[in-house]
């Protein structure tokens, strides 16, 4: 039985997705951009304040679901700019200090609204 999760703490979704989907203890979250929601808009111009932007909204649809960070098992992060990976890097291992999840990560030729950085994320419980 799949169970749809939905927030206003993270962007709305632009297509026809929802935000994240829950199955059998499985929590799929939808690529995050760095859209801040209380805007619609990406705010950020760099690499790292992106990221960070971007899982200040992963955190809202895991938090609106009852999951954290430490449930987080896969990531695929999108990048537009593969030379931009170190910034981004250390951003993110802020989130995973330990215990990192499994990760993959795509250099892409570009992204919505022309954002630097998508996530997506798998959590279990």
């Amino acid at each position: 039985m799949k169970k749809i999760i939905a927030t206003n703490n993270a962007p709305a979704a632009i297509g026809p997705y929802s935000q994240a989907v829950e199955a059998n203890g499985t929590l799929y979250i939808s690529g995050q951009i760095p859209v801040n929601p209380a805007t619609g808009k990406i705010e950020k111009f760099n690499i790292a304040d992106q990221t960070e932007q971007v899982f200040a909204n992963i955190k809202a649809i895991l938090a609106e679901a009852g999951y954290g960070f430490e449930n987080v098992v896969k990531t695929t992060v999108f990048i537009a700019d593969i030379k931009q990976f170190a910034a981004m890097n250390e951003v993110y291992k802020k989130y995973y200090p330990t215990e990192s999840p499994a990760r993959s990560t795509v250099a892409v030729k570009a992204l919505p609204l022309d954002a630097l950085v998508e996530i997506e994320t798998v959590a279990v419980k």
